[in-house]
């Protein structure tokens, strides 16, 4: 009988306001933010009328964390990804 294997990974995310200088100085602070495993996954700035000041807000998506398990049948395969998590592919082996 063959066994399936997936690979899932935790879901999570955060969001962060920057107030810089320039475009360039916010996405750098935004980078500095970023904790290990993470990446920007969108970024929109804002500037206000009469203000030479950029407000970047970012999206930021952890990418770490990978895990493989194994089930009989999809069912039980998908009973086994834990709440915050998602299930990114299926093999069978």
């Amino acid at each position: 009988m063959s066994m399936l294997s997936g690979r899932i990974r935790p879901i999570e995310t955060r969001e962060l306001s920057i107030d810089a200088e320039s475009i360039d100085d916010a996405r750098a602070q935004a980078e500095a933010e970023l904790p290990a495993g993470w990446v920007l996954t969108d970024a929109a700035a804002t500037m206000a009328k009469a203000s030479t000041r950029i407000t970047l807000n970012v999206k930021m998506a952890r990418r770490d964390g990978v895990r493989d398990i194994e089930a009989d049948d999809m069912q039980s395969l998908y009973a086994q990804v834990p709440a915050g998590w998602q299930l990114l592919s299926v093999r069978e082996d």
